[in-house]
């Protein structure tokens, strides 16, 4: 059954208070959802994959060139001995926080506008942790001869982590926050799985997910045993958002480097971990509902409201930058006074900071106005600058604090080899390949839960 027409006159109107747009049926959303998946690639499609494919073949050439020559191969030096791999890990760890609050969260706070957009964003958290997940291990350069001491296993030498390296606590917030992220994302797929298995006619698709689905009837007990366990997953993710970022601050804070050890840090980072991940959700959701013509079922409620909260923690993050220069300032030590006050602002790395004052503070002010909040294009730049900003963001706490630090003769300046970069823009190519592979093979938009949001009466007639 072909997708309503619906005026845009009229649609314009609805669509700014609604989460679907009016006159849709069950059958309709299923139909236009799924089709998503079975029908055929548009050939802009190969083209953005043979892009993000040729980045993580740049990807895989620098870390066999770090794994046989060394990190030696980055621009690090003595005082910056941290780069673009904590910089990274830190960005990435932050863009997947959207994904589980507006999956888990905003569940439990029964906002129905996240039903159209949870599904990617959880799976946009998966990718990104996969991303991040790179770096505890790459950063040391050797990890066949580190990689031992982050993980407590049973063995013979007795040799155990050592629980009071930041380092462990990273990978115990990633790893903790990767498998109940890939539990409650999967879980969610299931029903969606099924209707997929019963819509196919291909025998190997209905193989595969049949066995994905698990066995999916749709009965009374199925359904009351995946909202219990749906709501359990929900309440474990919750804590997740404020734990792990907070967890990744530690790193920072627990230091006693001027620029670093900083009690905000903590709801600072999730801050801006939320901030980060609505705009890399609005960076991949505009051009997707573009794409597929999905613009019913994410709407310009969903842009606005996703626009407004990353107002709300884009304002929070820039209280933020404030209170790190009024903490310098009315502590009265000379080292945070010039590693805050002095040589962020206008230091050799000025051109980064005021840079991350544009990013982070200017460019999201247009978000005041309705008209910027309901234009997808303009919340598309205005997101892409975000981004920018955001690693921006931990460049400026890493490599600007480090560069300079309590003993004047080490100081030194770092800038990125082009196998920094290279990494760096091999992970981006990673996290959209895994997205255009999500897109083409996975119902993007929870279906069993969009039909919760149409009229009562359409769903019977659908059902009867």
């Amino acid at each position: 059954m072909a997708a309503p027409d619906v005026s845009s006159a009229a649609g314009a109107v609805d669509l700014d208070r609604s989460v679907i747009a009016p006159g849709h049926s069950s059958e309709s959303m299923t139909a236009k959802i799924s089709s998503v998946v079975f029908g055929k690639t548009p050939p802009w499609m190969y083209l953005v994959f043979a892009v993000s494919f040729s980045l993580v073949m740049v990807m895989n050439l620098a870390i066999a060139r770090l794994l046989f020559v060394g990190t030696g191969i980055w621009g690090l030096n003595v005082p910056v001995a941290w780069g673009f791999a904590i910089i990274n890990l830190v960005w990435w760890i932050g863009i997947g926080h959207a994904g589980t609050l507006i999956s888990a969260i905003l569940l439990l706070l029964n906002q129905r506008w996240r039903t159209s957009i949870n599904r990617f964003a959880e799976a946009m958290t998966l990718f990104a942790v996969a991303c991040a997940v790179m770096f505890p291990l790459l950063h040391t350069g050797r990890p066949w001869l580190a990689a031992y001491w982050l993980l407590p296993y049973p063995n013979t030498m007795g040799i155990w982590p050592n629980f009071r390296s930041p380092l462990i606590w990273d990978v115990f917030a990633i790893s903790t926050y990767g498998t109940v992220s890939l539990l409650f994302w999967f879980t969610g797929l299931v029903p969606d799985l099924a209707t997929l298995r019963d819509r196919t006619r291909n025998p190997l698709l209905k193989i595969i997910f049949g066995v994905l689905s698990m066995g999916w009837r749709g009965s009374a007990r199925h359904w009351h045993n995946y909202e219990s366990a749906y709501l359990l997953l929900a309440g474990l993710s919750t804590p997740l958002v404020v734990s792990v970022h907070s967890v990744i601050s530690f790193d920072f804070s627990v230091s006693q480097l001027p620029g670093g050890h900083a009690t905000i840090f903590p709801p600072y980072f999730v801050a801006g971990a939320v901030f980060a991940g609505f705009a890399m959700v609005m960076l991949v959701a505009i051009p997707v509902r573009k794409a597929f013509g999905l613009e019913d079922f994410i709407t310009s409620r969903h842009l606005q409201n996703m626009a407004k909260l990353t107002l709300v923690t884009g304002m929070i993050v820039v209280y933020g930058y404030a209170m790190e220069f009024f903490f310098a300032w009315y502590s009265g030590n000379p080292y945070e006074i010039f590693a805050i006050i002095e040589n962020r602002p206008a230091g050799n790395y000025a051109l980064a900071w005021w840079s991350l004052i544009f990013c982070n503070f200017l460019a999201i002010q247009p978000l005041w106005f309705k008209k910027v909040r309901q234009t997808p294009w303009m919340l598309w730049i205005i997101s892409l600058i975000v981004s920018v900003g955001m690693w921006l963001e931990r460049f400026v706490i890493v490599v600007i604090s480090l560069s300079r630090d309590f003993l004047p003769s080490s100081w030194d300046m770092y800038r990125g080899t082009v196998w920094d970069w290279a990494l760096y823009l091999g992970t981006i190519g990673f996290f959209f390949s895994l997205m255009f592979l999500f897109v083409r093979f996975v119902p993007m938009i929870a279906m069993f839960e969009m039909r919760h949001l149409l009229p009562e009466g359409e769903v019977a007639h659908e059902e009867s």
